[in-house]
């Protein structure tokens, strides 16, 4: 891959009011006119990221937002905008001016953050102009700030090395592969051509295994389902694991040896992108459904629509042939994702290699705030094949701890 996903990147995201140069500090901060900047207060009418690398954090994606306290309904449709971008946050900046008056927008957006538990830092812009009104209110309420100056970059690099201090240990996910696999191990990737692949190349979860792979110095070798024996036969060893696309789990666990390890590349972004337990814990409801029971498909990006799409043909279709229920769906995509959730029996999840984690995160708890059931493609998969128990089994000495609780009904 010749740059980083914009889905592994710490995201920061930039609030303010209007006007308070929430632009030109991206700009004065990525060294680049990325922004529109101009003295009209609402420029800015969409959420603009920008991917960029603060070192020695790493790549960042800054995410210039609307103005929180624009007016009229255009302007509540582009506040409700920036929220959302708040499901993806791993860090926020609240940008103010010296003579701001600090009132319920910045201190509703400040709670939030609290209560989020995100880390996030008030950012005096313009510092070179007059004005202490800020300030005085953010020293009285001891809340953290730093002063800047977009236009003489004062404070700038001073800000930079802020965010790495306050960047979230957890907002970088746990390896792919890289804790379960060893130097020079064999890896078998399977990867089935059907209509939903690209033409002329991979997906993007099988390129980021492939390169999780070669960065901890294994080999991979990628093959389609119908040439896997062929792949073993060629083999003077086991390989040391077998990576294989959901949609042909049948298909593969019936060519493979029990000895063999085996797992999905979707049950990989499950812990590297989600939580592990919570979707293991969340595909025993099937047991549970009945006639009439809501499901939401909650796709985590936009695509093309197959004529076999997984999401809207596949999953339906296996779950009334296990459950023989009479099952009602509704798919969401991209950052789309309902607000109550209480009518949901079950929530699926893709593998959400195309966002960040602590938006999957976000999802997942505000499902278990629900008391919804929530799980993913490659978990519900697995368990609908019957073969769960072994596609998790490379994981339970690695970074993730399974609950032992759950684990003990796969035994």
């Amino acid at each position: 891959m010749y740059k980083t996903p914009a889905s592994n990147r710490l995201h920061i995201g930039i609030f303010g009011k209007r006007n308070t140069g929430k632009s030109s500090l991206i700009n004065a901060v990525t060294g680049q006119d990325t922004a529109i900047v101009s003295a009209v207060a609402g420029t800015t009418t969409d959420p603009v990221y920008k991917a960029m690398e603060i070192m020695p954090i790493g790549p960042c994606m800054l995410i210039d937002t609307a103005g929180i306290d624009d007016q009229g309904l255009l302007g509540e449709e582009r506040v409700k905008r920036t929220l959302v971008v708040l499901r993806k946050t791993d860090l926020g900046l609240i940008v103010v001016s010296p003579d701001t008056v600090i009132d319920n927008f910045e201190e509703e957006l400040a709670e939030t953050f609290q209560k989020k538990k995100l880390p996030f830092l008030f950012v005096i812009n313009k510092c070179d102009l007059a004005g202490r009104q800020a300030q005085g209110y953010l020293e009285k309420n001891k809340l953290a700030f730093i002063k800047v100056s977009s236009k003489t970059k004062q404070g700038i690099e001073e800000l930079k090395n802020k965010i790495m201090d306050l960047a979230p240990g957890h907002w970088s996910p746990v390896p792919l592969v890289g804790d379960i696999i060893s130097p020079k191990d064999v890896i078998i990737l399977v990867c089935p051509i059907d209509n939903a692949m690209p033409q002329g190349r991979l997906i993007l979860p099988q390129v980021q295994v492939m390169r999780d792979c070669l960065d901890n110095n294994a080999t991979a070798l990628v093959t389609k389902e119908t040439e896997l024996l062929d792949c073993l036969k060629a083999l003077k060893e086991k390989p040391r694991l077998v990576i294989t696309d959901s949609q042909v789990f049948e298909d593969v666990r019936d060519m493979l040896p029990q000895d063999i390890p085996l797992t999905s590349f979707s049950t990989l972004f499950a812990r590297h992108k989600g939580d592990l337990n919570a979707y293991i814990q969340g595909v025993y409801v099937l047991e549970e459904l009945k006639d009439g029971d809501e499901i939401l498909i909650a796709e985590a990006c936009t695509h093309h629509v197959q004529p076999e799409d997984i999401g809207r043909t596949k999953i339906p279709t296996w779950l009334l042939n296990y459950t023989k229920k009479d099952l009602h769906y509704e798919v969401t995509a991209g950052g789309d994702f309902p607000e109550e959730l209480g009518r949901y029996k079950l929530i699926i999840s893709c593998g959400g290699c195309m966002v960040n984690r602590r938006e999957i995160m976000q999802r997942i708890e505000k499902a278990v705030s629900a008391g919804v059931a929530i799980t993913n493609y490659g978990v519900l998969m697995a368990y609908l094949s019957g073969i769960l128990k072994r596609v998790i089994a490379p994981f339970e000495g690695g970074l993730v701890e399974l609950d032992q609780k759950i684990l003990q009904k796969l035994r």
